[in-house]
């Protein structure tokens, strides 16, 4: 039997310097998740306190650094330094879940059976034998939980559309606001996705026709 361990923080005061964003600046510092089974990073924007706003994103080559508007990733965390650049601070816990926490290979494999079968890709990661998400969020929860802690803050508002993020969150013991992502579908492929996301993993996607309802709130 494999034991997990409880991940820890890592948190050199000799990270702090100053991010540069649209001609907007901010201090930044970084924290590294170590231990968990994903791999990550806190990164804490400006100065943080009660109800900041809080975002956890999962790695995505595709839409974040390749700009693809196959999905809503890239839109997603542009949307998240915006709001935070407005506000003047805010964190992002950034996972090493590419792929829906499968890796870049079975990301690839997916689109490839999605194209050839018309099954939307979660539903091609499990006829390839991958799950249809492995991602979990404890250990990025329990992370920010102690960053929180020793900032002194236990309320947030977490910027998602994902109640399994949102669960996490709350299990902690941090009172949680949600705040919807709301962003615009790049193509046909996109709103596809977002509609299996709905379907699938019981995302909060809003729109005019479907009002964002958030089970956690």
């Amino acid at each position: 039997m494999t034991t997990v361990l409880p991940p820890s923080l890592e948190s050199p005061a000799d990270t702090e310097h100053t991010f540069s964003r649209g001609g907007r600046a901010l201090p930044l510092q970084v924290h590294e998740i170590t231990g968990a089974p994903d791999h990550g990073h806190l990164l804490v924007f400006g100065h943080p306190t009660e109800h900041c706003l809080v975002r956890i994103h999962s790695r995505c080559l595709y839409g974040e650094s390749l700009r693809s508007d196959d999905c809503d990733c890239g839109p997603e965390l542009d949307k998240t330094l915006d709001l935070i650049q407005d506000a003047g601070a805010g964190i992002v816990v950034y996972l090493e879940q590419e792929g829906r926490g499968a890796g870049l290979l079975a990301k690839a494999r997916g689109y490839r059976h999605s194209e050839q079968s018309g099954a939307d890709t979660f539903t091609s990661y499990e006829a390839l034998g991958y799950p249809a998400d492995a991602r979990d969020y404890t250990g990025a929860a329990e992370s920010l939980h102690k960053l929180l802690a020793d900032l002194g803050i236990s309320a947030i508002q977490l910027l998602t559309n994902n109640p399994a993020k949102a669960a996490a969150v709350t299990r902690t013991g941090l009172a949680v606001t949600v705040v919807p992502l709301r962003t615009t579908a790049l193509s046909e492929r996109a709103s596809d996705y977002l509609d299996a996301k709905r379907r699938h993993r019981r995302h909060w996607i809003p729109t005019d026709n479907a009002p964002w309802a958030p089970e956690h709130s």
